[in-house]
């Protein structure tokens, strides 16, 4: 796919980023590319997609659901072990975004999944994967391709892009007592003679069934979740056409959660302009003045920008660093615990041709940021694939990357200090879930994967594909080869 005319002008032309409207039109850039998908009526729901409840291996690089439509799936250790499709997940839009997980204490998986008009919630069965309907919450107000959400305890934070929709805030426990948990022996006793009590999905109450609904802020493009100190930020905040024009200017607004049932707001960041997505630490890493501080890695649009937010009330931005290739600062993730090592994703390089050696291979980005003050691009890492990088998370020295018409890849990171250029990077493991591209070398288009949520003990991974539905998954591969942290 040619980059468009409004791609090639941003990428010839970073310095006027932070004022121009890249975002509303790479917004409108995407949304009349999934129209067109539309069209061509890859938004099928159940009919098209059906529901999966049992495991289908991957063998010989395929996993074979059925000769019915696209519904073979290319693949590399990791199987499939249950699917739902957003109409089986109760979304009138059959078009899905974001997702998230949480873990109860005593040990249940749930999911979160993003949707055009709001967000649905499975229990992963962590003996087998399946998925199961609980419920969902509707938008706040208006429908929009654009939703995110974090948890921090058992609440779920709940934003979008929707004019006037604020932060939901939603007790997960909720979901504990539509289906309660029983005790397996007595299931599988009883089982033998009678079926198991059937339950009906709940659609809550966007008013009633809420812990509470924070307004400070309208629209927001990713809600980014710090827990240690419980605090959410809304990054990419609009109350009008441009995000730029708000107090904010599209930066971070700060949102207390510590009484998840009285958000309170220290006001916002709009040093640095709009924030896309970042992530938040309380940073334990090696440069020594700022130990113990709240640092937030922020990607910029057009930069990796370093923010120190420990106090609320006088934000500073410790670095603001560019690079080789930037087109879309888009998202990135910390590889280690000792906060060495970052991984950006920039969502328009490959498109852009802005991407080294302009192959349109998905292309991360590596940094040493043992330096704070000075972060340093050190190399990046080629996807055997060709595809546009959305989100990334790492977990155990892999990290699980959804990378648009390519779906899942999990690339071994672990050896990043070892060799800081990426040469050691490999690639572990994949699930491509949108088959329509798999007879040629990729396609660089906004279609098949948004996130990942790699995060449960089980080891089941959820995966959100914004035509098709939600995917529960299993890596079968190796372990990183150099990780060495807590198991």
């Amino acid at each position: 796919m040619k980059p468009t005319p409004f791609i090639l002008a941003a990428t010839a032309a970073h310095a006027q980023i932070k004022t121009a409207s890249i975002m509303e039109e790479l917004m409108a850039l995407k949304e009349a590319e999934w129209d067109t998908f539309a069209q061509q009526g890859l938004f099928g729901g159940s009919a098209l997609y059906p529901k999966i409840s049992n495991r289908i291996p991957c063998i010989n690089g395929k996993a074979v659901l059925s000769t019915k439509g696209n519904n073979t799936y290319s693949c590399r250790n990791v199987d499939l072990h249950a699917f739902l499709s957003h109409e089986d997940l109760g979304s009138q839009a059959k078009a899905g975004n974001d997702v998230w997980g949480w873990t109860s204490p005593a040990g249940r998986e749930f999911g979160i999944v993003g949707q055009r008009d709001g967000v649905a919630f499975v229990e992963v069965d962590t003996k087998t994967g399946a998925l199961t309907y609980l419920g969902r919450l509707d938008t706040h107000t208006d429908a929009t391709n654009w939703r995110d959400i974090k948890v921090i305890g058992h609440h779920a934070y709940i934003g979008a892009e929707s004019h006037d929709h604020g932060l939901q805030i939603f007790d997960l426990r909720k979901l504990e007592a539509i289906r309660p948990q029983a005790k397996s022996f007595w299931w599988d006793f009883l089982g033998l003679f009678t079926p198991k009590p059937q339950f009906t999905p709940k659609v809550f109450n966007k008013t009633t069934d809420i812990t509470a609904h924070f307004a400070g802020f309208g629209a927001s493009h990713n809600i980014v979740a710090h827990p240690e100190r419980n605090m959410i930020y809304a990054v990419g905040g609009r109350s009008g056409a441009n995000a730029r024009d708000t107090p904010c200017k599209g930066g971070m607004f700060m949102v207390d959660v510590s009484d998840p049932t009285n958000p309170t707001s220290p006001g916002c960041v709009p040093q640095d302009g709009y924030v896309h997505d970042a992530q938040c630490v309380v940073y334990r890493g090696p440069d020594v003045r700022y130990q113990g501080r709240e640092i937030c890695f922020n990607f910029n649009e057009d930069s990796l920008t370093i923010m120190d937010l420990t106090d609320k009330s006088n934000p500073v931005v410790v670095s603001r660093t560019g690079y080789n290739g930037v087109a879309y600062s888009h998202q990135g993730w910390l590889v280690d615990e000792g906060m060495e090592w970052l991984l950006l994703d920039d969502e328009l390089d490959e498109r852009s041709g802005t991407v080294p050696f302009g192959d349109g291979r998905t292309t991360t980005y590596i940094w040493n940021v043992t330096n704070l003050e000075n972060p340093i691009n050190t190399g990046f890492y080629k996807s055997p694939a060709r595809s546009i990088d959305h989100n990334q998370y790492v977990h155990k020295g892999l990290t699980y990357q959804a990378n648009y018409a390519s779906g899942l890849r999990i690339v071994d990171v672990s050896g990043v200090e070892i060799d800081p250029t990426g040469g050691n990077f490999e690639e572990v493991g994949f699930f491509d879930c949108y088959p329509e591209d798999d007879e040629t070398e990729g396609s660089l288009a906004f279609i098949g994967t948004w996130s990942v949520y790699p995060y449960f003990k089980s080891g089941y991974i959820l995966l959100n594909s914004i035509e098709r539905g939600i995917f529960s998954l299993k890596y079968t591969g190796r372990k990183a080869r150099w990780y060495s942290g807590k198991d």
